[in-house]
């Protein structure tokens, strides 16, 4: 296995946030010791968010202070504001996730403002932050709006522009908000990307609102991404984005890569202990597909007993 991928596991923010009973924070700390021994080291594990706004995310502290306990995890925090920054670096935040919307409708609603004034904010968050901090920025709706539709690469290319400006050092994932993409839109977005910056740290985030997501994956794989969001047992839900379900399931990523011969460094079985677990939650919105071929395998001599001949 000479080639490798870093899967950047979501559930326990992007996951974590669409479901409305409240998870104890030491389920959650459970959840991530469990995925952390099979073999996940980076999580976007929380975000730094107004708890009115999303409760579920109101233990963000507690969870980055119990991440820091995990050799060699990489812990990142999503923020969305200036403000927001400011907690997560208080609270000893070294990886900080920046996210804001190309399209100006999306952006609106999820932190009411311009996509421009997102981006003037990314870089007072830059001015704030020592020399240390890591930073990754998620460019949500890069492909897809779910007000406006299809969004003009043109449109992301130069929001992107005015991100390397101010961090040409960070890694800049391109968010598929929707699961409306397809695989030749995602190839062509990166294949531009790449061209106009080289150099830059891509990743790509996906949904599989339309059953697209492991495609999506395969194809931004085949066009030089190394780094991939998921997340566990298919959990999410952009609450943002209306009709958007669940981002690509984890255990399908490392089961599409494990096979392939590429290099994951985590192992399927425990993820889907987790991802079991994780279905049976009353108000969860789950996917993928490995968990349920799996379970029909495990079933397959009585289904096999009842097919006709």
């Amino acid at each position: 296995m000479s080639q490798s991928i870093e899967l950047v596991e979501v559930g326990m923010r992007d996951g974590f946030q669409s479901i409305h009973s409240i998870i104890p924070t030491g389920s959650k700390i459970a959840i991530m010791e469990a995925l952390y021994a099979a073999g996940i080291r980076r999580f976007e594990a929380t975000s730094f968010v107004n708890p009115a706004a999303v409760p579920q995310l109101a233990d963000a502290v507690e969870i980055m202070r119990a991440a820091s306990t995990f050799a060699g995890l990489d812990a990142q925090a999503l923020v969305p504001t200036a403000r927001q920054a400011e907690r997560a670096l208080t609270a000893g935040v070294r990886h900080i996730a920046f996210v804001f919307s190309v399209s100006p409708a999306h952006n609106q609603s999820n932190v009411r403002r311009s996509p421009t004034e997102s981006i003037d904010e990314l870089g007072r968050i830059i001015a704030a932050s020592p020399a240390h901090i890591r930073l990754r920025i998620n460019v949500a709706t890069a492909f897809d709006c779910p007000y406006l539709g299809r969004v003009s690469m043109d449109n992301t290319l130069a929001c992107v522009e005015r991100v390397i400006e101010l961090a040409p050092h960070a890694e800049i994932a391109l968010c598929d908000t929707t699961g409306r993409v397809t695989p030749d839109h995602v190839g062509q977005l990166f294949q531009r990307a790449q061209e106009r910056f080289p150099g830059v740290r891509w990743a790509f985030h996906a949904h599989d609102t339309y059953g697209f997501g492991i495609a999506n994956v395969h194809a931004a794989w085949m066009n030089g991404i190394k780094a991939f969001d998921a997340s566990i047992a298919g959990l999410g839900g952009c609450p943002f984005a209306p009709g958007a379900t669940g981002n690509v399931a984890s255990e399908d990523v490392v089961w599409l890569f494990n096979s392939m011969g590429i290099r994951t460094g985590i192992e399927v079985d425990p993820l889907l202990v987790v991802a079991r677990d994780l279905a049976a939650l009353p108000d969860a919105v789950t996917g993928g597909r490995i968990r349920e071929a799996m379970a029909a395998r495990c079933r397959g001599p009585a289904i096999q007993a009842l097919s006709p001949g």
